[in-house]
């Protein structure tokens, strides 16, 4: 690699620091961008830093937006009172993405971490306890992660929210789509048959 000039080896690096960005991609990302018109790679480049100067957080949910509130938020035909909490903004895209849900959301930026040092207040539960106050929230569902932190975030929300008059569900889990169950771990096992429902 070291033959290649230095300013494509710069490139070459540059895309090697994004995540699941190897070497071999990086070459070839950066071959690519060498391949293109003039246009296309400053149009690459307007994106990248549009994406830096305009992108932000959605005053309402906390997922990512271009304006002061969200196009969910906006959109007068999600379903108000269903509030579905996920712990990052692609935790949201993927339920977005599923269909399976029309309500709004609440992104937590994380999950209680104590060994890591992120407590309650270093995620967006003040936010998420002051929308239920304000807009009458019904139900709350949480689909945070199924991990160790994702599973203390979801049990200190649900005594969190006890005292509210809400619903407060989780999402269910259980085994995918194509598995054995001879391959299953314990956990997720006795979830499925916690969860199972009439068919």
């Amino acid at each position: 690699m070291s033959s290649y000039p230095p300013t494509l080896l710069r490139l070459i690096k540059q895309f090697a620091r994004l995540p699941g960005v190897g070497e071999k991609t990086a070459t070839r990302l950066a071959l690519h961008i060498l391949d293109i018109s003039r246009q296309e790679a400053a149009s690459l480049s307007q994106s990248i830093l549009d994406v830096k100067g305009k992108i932000k957080l959605c005053s309402v949910c906390f997922g990512l937006a271009d304006t002061d509130s969200c196009k969910i938020c906006t959109d007068p035909g999600r379903a108000n009172g269903v509030l579905c909490v996920v712990e990052e903004t692609d935790d949201l895209m993927a339920l977005e993405k599923s269909g399976a849900f029309k309500g709004r959301y609440h992104v937590l930026h994380g999950a209680l971490s104590p060994l890591n040092g992120i407590g309650p207040d270093d995620l967006k539960i003040k936010e998420l306890v002051d929308r239920i106050r304000k807009e009458g929230i019904k139900e709350v569902i949480l689909a945070n992660n199924t991990d160790v932190e994702g599973e203390a975030t979801a049990s200190y929300l649900a005594k969190l929210l006890a005292s509210f008059p809400v619903s407060v569900t989780r999402i269910a889990s259980g085994i995918p789509m194509g598995c054995d169950i001879k391959y299953t771990d314990q956990v997720t096992l006795k979830r499925a048959m916690e969860g199972r429902r009439g068919v």
